[in-house]
């Protein structure tokens, strides 16, 4: 039968009509859909199809193109999505919106169980037990910490964790009630442990770190602080089976010998960090062996170790250089001298933070070697280095000037000259002048107007400043430098009579601590935090009382000062706060030690 060109025309039409927009095949490609995302697979896109009336689409297809677009979102970009959130109870809420929603956060919410309050370990273990949870969340832990508990720890109250075979990292300091049975318990079996920190467990033994070195080949990072129980026979055995270790704490072990150094540096390859602070069994050999292997080690600290001497810095191999060696802290090695200096500058010239506290043998010498690490040096200590003149730390600051950080405690030799010059550091957050006894309210004021200079181009950078028994400062010279530094947290001013003595000052003065006696808490003079803001304001609002801070370079009371001064000094002798006690926080019953290094990247 032939057909006519109306029927055709007929037909077209009725084929068109097919296709037209209310069509539900034809909204499934709407302007607003992405037409590649609402394919199952790249086989399906229109470059395999002929023409768009080859393609169907199901009713659950459908249903899918209808989901709001965050539904459509990979499981890669919600979980993008759920790290960005911070609160552990908006995580939760997310888990209750779907199970996709639930899938993909419940890992971000388990991963690390807040333990904070023994309340809520009762919750996380509880979980942990359940035999028929939703989710194996015993599988989903990577990372404990139980330290804001450590007064109510026990192998007991661990016991439901050893369940947990997937732990990453492991934080137990200060759990001074766990034993080598609870610790054992929670390694056994747990191979993908990397860091444990057992800082402070005083009952720990060798049977712990053996477990250890069974278990936890993969293990980067071991904190065994003050485990004074330790010896040779398991370190050894550690760093023999944990090839990976990177970073090693044995602060205060006290039964730690050359031995397990040794073994150490032939067996970790990998050292970035390790600290042997007062492991006074550690020699010259060691520290040689783990500079001349650790090829990647960053940072170095030896303090307290006495049986180093210039030797282990002078036997390194010749024409080699460290460039991976950042920090290095050799606090109160006393037998050091300017050779091993000169010898550590020459091997290490990257190095960024130098702590030389109470090395006493040290000179200017020493100081001319530092001054060639330029603009590296971010951090000096030469605390109790009372043979530096004020010409070596001229020296320092006019070829070290991205200085951050510079304490010279108990230098007397150190007059105004140096602070004048240590004023001009653009990067200057802290220094240290404890015991500066013939620094004047000039290095004050110099503080003061480098700092008002340059605010003109930056704020001013100084946080803290630490000037306790610098007897010769007066009230005018503090107050214009509390007016000039707007960041100040902490001023220390113990021993400085123009504070001590003045009861509406020492008001704002924070508490002494509990063990100082009564002649340390008379002469105590520490302002911190909120305290340094209130003496600020205080003296502002005195005007009558107090000189004002844009007055005359020197008070009247200076002379006065001076006649003081035998009695304070006295005093310090009666307090047996010496030139060898620790200077800074330490002596001013401070936030913690003096030797903290600044974690300042690198510029």
């Amino acid at each position: 039968m032939v057909r006519t060109r109306s029927d055709m025309l007929e037909a077209s039409t009725s084929t068109s009509a097919s296709s037209s927009s209310s069509s539900p095949e034809r909204a499934a490609y709407d302007d607003d859909t992405d037409f590649f995302t609402a394919q199952k697979n790249d086989s399906e896109s229109s470059i395999g199809v002929s023409s768009l009336r080859d393609m169907t689409v199901s009713p659950t297809s459908d249903r899918e193109h209808r989901l709001s677009p965050i539904s459509r979102l990979p499981p890669e970009l919600l979980i993008g999505v759920f790290t960005k959130l911070s609160s552990g109870s908006d995580l939760r809420t997310c888990m209750l919106v779907s199970k996709t929603w639930s899938r993909n956060s419940v890992d971000l919410l388990w991963h690390r169980p807040l333990c904070n309050s023994w309340q809520n370990l009762l919750s996380v273990t509880k979980s942990i037990q359940q035999a028929d949870g939703y989710y194996p969340y015993n599988a989903l832990v990577k990372r404990l910490n139980l330290s804001n508990l450590n007064d109510q720890i026990n192998d007991g109250t661990v016991k439901p964790f050893v369940q947990c075979k997937r732990i990453e990292r492991l934080t137990l300091t200060g759990c001074v009630k766990l034993t080598d049975g609870g610790v054992c318990n929670l390694i056994h079996g747990s191979k993908s442990l990397l860091a444990l920190d057992i800082t402070g467990l005083k009952d720990i033994t060798d049977h712990t770190l053996n477990a250890v070195a069974n278990n936890c080949g993969r293990l980067q990072g071991l904190n065994i602080t003050d485990c004074l129980k330790v010896t040779d026979d398991s370190l050894v055995a550690v760093a023999e089976n944990c090839h990976f270790l990177k970073r090693l704490k044995l602060n205060n072990c006290t039964l730690i010998t050359d031995d397990s150094i040794m073994a150490v540096a032939q067996h970790c390859p990998y050292m970035l960090e390790i600290d042997l602070h007062n492991c006074r069994q550690v020699s010259n050999i060691s520290i040689t062996n783990l500079i001349a292997r650790g090829r990647q080690l960053r940072e170095l600290r030896v303090g307290h170790c006495n049986l180093i001497t210039d030797v282990a810095f002078l036997d390194l191999p010749k024409n080699l250089l460290f460039d991976s060696l950042r920090i290095l802290d050799l606090t109160a090695c006393s037998q050091l001298h300017d050779e091993a200096v000169e010898k550590i500058i020459e091997t290490s010239p990257r190095l960024r933070n130098l702590v030389l506290a109470k090395c006493k043998e040290i000179t200017d010498r020493s100081v001319d070697a530092i001054t060639k690490l330029g603009k590296n040096l971010h951090y000096i200590h030469l605390g109790h280095c009372a043979h530096i003149t004020d010409k070596a730390v001229i020296s320092l600051v006019q070829k070290c000037n991205r200085i951050r950080y510079i304490d010279l405690a108990c230098c007397h030799r150190l007059t105004d000259q140096s602070v004048r010059q240590l004023a001009t550091l653009p990067k200057l957050r802290r220094i240290g002048l404890v015991k500066c006894q013939s620094i004047t309210d000039i290095s004050i004021y110099a503080l003061a107007k480098q700092s008002a200079d340059a605010r003109q181009k930056s704020p001013c950078l100084l946080e803290r400043v630490h000037l306790s028994y610098c007897i010769n400062l007066t009230l005018s010279g503090i107050h214009q430098l509390l007016n000039k530094c707007n960041k100040l947290t902490h001023l220390s001013l113990t021993g400085v009579q123009a504070f001590y003595l003045q009861e509406d000052l020492i008001a704002f003065c924070r508490e002494a601590p509990p063990e100082f006696t009564e002649h340390q808490r008379t002469v105590f003079c520490v302002f911190s935090g909120e305290g340094v803001n209130r003496l600020r304001h205080y003296l502002n609002s005195q005007p009558d009382i107090y000189d004002n801070a844009d007055g005359t370079m020197y008070d009247d009371r200076e002379l006065e000062d001076v006649d003081h001064a035998q009695q304070v000094a006295g005093l310090m002798h009666a307090t047996g706060l010496n030139d060898d006690d620790d200077d800074m926080d330490e002596v001013d019953g401070g936030e913690g030690s003096q030797y903290e290094l600044d974690g300042e990247g690198e510029s």
